[in-house]
């Protein structure tokens, strides 16, 4: 058994057995009972000048891979989100380029995919509502003529130039009318984005929830549901109560989405996430068992990723994205862990060290051997001694020595990188 070595904030080391990879089977007919959509990141190029205010060189071969990787589990994929670094490196050039190109990818298998539409091209200045409407239509228009379903974000221009309510009303109902078929609003909370503050009128969730849900009422035929990120899952539901025949409820709240996807018998939530991003295998497995009615399988899968998706979207919640990137890169499924803008830098040794062991807890782990060996490369290059932690005292004496396991590891960490990176088609 190879074991894994874990770090503190103290610098402490101890290791801990690597679980096996979970048995996961890919779906063989659509998923049913849910619809899961998987907020996914970008790769950039490992050589690229990926530092702070430098624009964003996409490693594209590498990052639609990944999006074959998450229909190959059944799940859509929820592009040009703030997942894939969205005004935190991935600037509108990029975003533009990044939605027209999984858009034609996904034509090609006939696989779910929404893009996010904003009017963050437009820049840092304050504009009117007027310019607010432009702005949103003309990255409406691009989306749809791409073939993409369309995720109508929250908007920092908004924020900043709406003062009632009515502003709001006003701003969505002229965009809706614009819109060739129904989007999927979103309320990001101000974990996710400080500039977000008071959005749809109020900085009390009630009275906002009242606003969305006449923007919703008033606009029917032109809102197929919404994605609520207030990570307040009392709040979630009290909207998906309310919510007309008409819309779903697209859970975005990375800490409760267990209770809030499998529901009660007034309802539940679908699922549009940033954590699905770095759980594709899992959220499959799951939602393949509520389609069999096997809840407590679909408990037993999922209950124990949560505390993962909870320390990736630790506080500050908005550097999230860097734990969804490093999985993958543990995964296989990029061949450097870099991202655009520098963001890798964004979580500490300690901060990854407890995503690494929630991860192998929890089946997060596609490829064990494999992400033992990456990350104790990234610890060797911290200047951390692998070889000094604690051993593991589950670990057998007939198991591979420390030597055995080092070894091991320097070879896996010595494969070619196009063998790392798995696409799933």
């Amino acid at each position: 058994m190879t074991a894994i070595t874990l770090i503190d904030g103290e610098g402490a080391l101890r290791s801990v057995p690597l679980a096996e990879a979970p048995a996961f089977q890919k779906p063989r007919h659509p998923l049913a009972s849910r619809v899961a959509y998987a907020a996914a990141h970008v790769v950039p190029k490992p050589f690229a000048d990926n530092t702070p205010g430098e624009p964003a060189e996409i490693d594209w071969d590498a990052t639609l891979a990944f999006r074959h990787h998450v229909w190959s589990w059944g799940l859509g994929v929820a592009d040009a989100m703030d997942t894939a670094q969205r005004n935190m490196g991935l600037d509108a050039l990029a975003t533009r380029e990044l939605i027209s190109r999984s858009a034609a990818e996904a034509a090609t298998v006939g696989a779910n995919l929404v893009v996010g539409v904003n009017t963050d091209h437009v820049g840092d200045e304050s504009i009117s509502l007027e310019q607010v409407i432009d702005a949103y239509k003309e990255q409406l228009h691009h989306a749809e003529d791409a073939g993409a379903g369309v995720v109508l974000m929250a908007s920092r221009h908004l924020a900043r130039a709406a003062r009632t309510p009515d502003d709001y009303r006003r701003v969505y109902r002229e965009v809706l009318a614009a819109a060739g078929a129904p989007v999927v609003l979103h309320w990001l909370g101000t974990a996710f984005d400080p500039a977000l503050a008071g959005y749809f009128g109020s900085d009390d969730t009630d009275a906002a929830a009242a606003t969305l849900l006449q923007v919703i009422e008033y606009n029917r035929d032109k809102v197929q549901g919404v994605k609520m990120s207030l990570l307040d899952a009392d709040a979630e539901v009290s909207v998906r109560e309310r919510l007309p025949e008409t819309a779903r409820m697209f859970t975005g709240d990375d800490y409760h989405y267990v209770g809030l996807i499998e529901g009660d018998e007034r309802g539940h939530s679908d699922a549009l996430l940033g954590a699905f991003a770095a759980l594709a295998p899992n959220a499959s497995a799951a939602i393949q068992a509520l389609d069999r009615g096997d809840v407590a399988a679909y408990r037993e899968i999922l209950a124990p990723t949560e505390p993962l998706s909870q320390q990736v979207f630790a506080a500050p919640t908005y550097y999230y994205k860097t734990g969804v990137a490093f999985l993958s890169w543990l995964n296989g499924h990029q061949a450097a862990f870099q991202m655009v803008g520098g963001l890798h830098a964004a979580r500490s040794i300690p901060h990854l060290s407890s995503i690494v062991e929630l991860a192998n807890a929890s089946g997060a782990l596609e490829r064990p051997e494999l992400a033992a060996a990456r990350w104790h490369s990234l610890l060797t290059l911290n200047g951390v001694d692998v070889t000094a932690a604690t051993p593991a005292a589950s670990v057998d004496a007939d198991t591979d020595t420390d030597a055995d396991a080092d070894a091991d590891a320097q070879d896996a960490a010595a494969a070619p990188a196009a063998d790392d990176v798995e696409v799933l088609a």
